[in-house]
């Protein structure tokens, strides 16, 4: 069926001219530049000059629109860069928030995605860290190694980064994709929902060859956010008491954390009571459903506890959670994690909350330095101290991508994991 100048196939809207081929290919027109852009063959492939690429990718044009698969350019690497094919992807939250949810209605059009993991096939001048062939996982987190925060242990952000600035997209300037002659963003600096992708390499970690693409890439975001969140940032202690708010992917993340971490008691809560025989497998050893209780949640938590926990992991994104995760928290001790993403609305509290001795924290990625961090998770998993497997509910090729944004959408999924092959 047509719509518009889009085929509707699958319930995905796409461009024709996206159809006519079903792999990735180089273009003929080989990139120019001079000096730093510049990139000879026998740094990258042997095989000529590095060209732009033509391939697949999920294009949002306009915000609370349906994705279009689209045929887009994606350009060389340009210094100190790299460019990868992307293997899989997870479908994450953060995306569905900038699509619907978000301030930043400049930034469109965009590819979104920023739970990938790949394979490198070209590098730019000043790589000497990566080489093609290489597995690796994007970061939207980088880790340049000198800036004033990666020189400290206490965080793990990077002023050299795209997010520096606090913006979600990268600059027209700095993406490298465009689709239609007209210039496509890139999501959190990484953009994965495109079978080939362009990354700084401070935002990139090389990792084990013998990883399996379609499942590691869960690390690039989610699992880390929320498993970080509770030994990195709570740093939750042996028989300890704690309760995860929310159990999509970061939150069941953030409660194997809690049971890595030693936890004794770990109360998962949730309005879907569907989700607390998954949230088991992860470790929790009880549910609550605030809507089978007449009186607030937090103090449901607190007599349940003789007093309060002595952590909470607020894994949902909003205020009101937020505040009732912190007052779940026992007085004198508890600590309180924000995890969940937003930036829509001011979150409060009356100050004896923590005048009286909790501590409320931020967490980012889970505190973990990406390229250092990242590479020991993917080895944990394959050592099976940690699980990933167990977080994939559904797996779609890319042109599906909004069914799967609709599967999360209306909370039937944990995580989809998209095929770019």
């Amino acid at each position: 069926m047509i719509v518009g100048k889009h085929i509707l196939k699958g319930g995905v809207r796409q461009n024709p001219s996206a159809q006519t081929d079903d792999s990735c290919r180089t273009v003929s027109r080989i990139y120019s530049g001079t000096g730093s852009g510049r990139l000879r063959a026998d740094r990258a492939t042997g095989l000529g000059e590095i060209r732009v690429i033509k391939c697949k990718a999920a294009v949002a044009w306009e915000a609370n629109k349906p994705l279009v698969i689209e045929e887009i350019e994606v350009d060389v690497p340009h210094a100190n860069e790299i460019r990868m094919k992307i293997i899989a992807t997870g479908l994450c939250h953060t995306d569905l928030y900038h699509l619907f949810e978000g301030k930043h209605k400049d930034g469109f059009p965009v590819v979104l995605g920023h739970e990938g993991a790949g394979i490198v096939e070209s590098v730019g001048p000043g790589v000497t860290e990566f080489q093609p062939g290489d597995k690796v996982i994007p970061l939207f987190v980088s880790q340049c190694g000198e800036c004033r925060f990666c020189q400290s242990p206490k965080t793990n952000q990077c002023l050299e980064g795209w997010s520096s600035g606090g913006h979600e997209t990268m600059s027209s300037l700095e993406t490298r994709f465009t689709c239609r002659g007209q210039k496509v963003l890139q999501f959190t600096g990484t953009s994965t929902f495109s079978q080939y992708t362009v990354v700084n390499q401070i935002a990139v970690a090389k990792i084990d060859p013998s990883a399996p693409l379609d499942t590691v890439c869960l690390l690039g975001c989610g699992v880390c956010t929320g498993f970080g969140a509770a030994v990195n940032t709570a740093k939750v202690e042996p028989g300890s008491t704690c309760a995860v708010f929310g159990l999509g992917a970061v939150g069941l993340a953030a409660v194997m954390g809690c049971h890595s971490a030693g936890a004794k008691r770990i109360i998962a809560v949730d309005l879907n009571p569907d989700k607390f025989e998954k949230a088991k497998v992860f470790g929790a050893t009880d549910f609550v459903n605030p809507n089978d209780h007449s009186e607030p949640i937090s103090q449901v938590l607190s007599k349940m506890t003789n007093g309060g926990v002595d952590f909470s992991l607020e894994c949902v994104g909003n205020v009101g959670v937020m505040r009732n995760a912190l007052e779940s928290c026992v007085q004198g001790w508890g600590v309180s994690v924000v995890v969940g993403w937003t930036d829509l609305h001011d979150v409060a509290t009356r100050p004896i909350q923590l005048i009286g001795g909790r501590t409320w924290k931020g967490s980012y990625f889970g505190g973990f330095k990406g390229k250092h961090d990242v590479p020991q998770m993917v080895k944990a998993y394959l050592d099976k101290k940690v699980k990933l497997d167990e977080f994939i509910t559904h797996r779609m090729p890319l042109e599906s991508v909004n069914d799967a944004i609709d599967l999360m959408k209306n909370g039937k999924c944990i995580r989809t994991i998209l095929s770019l092959e």
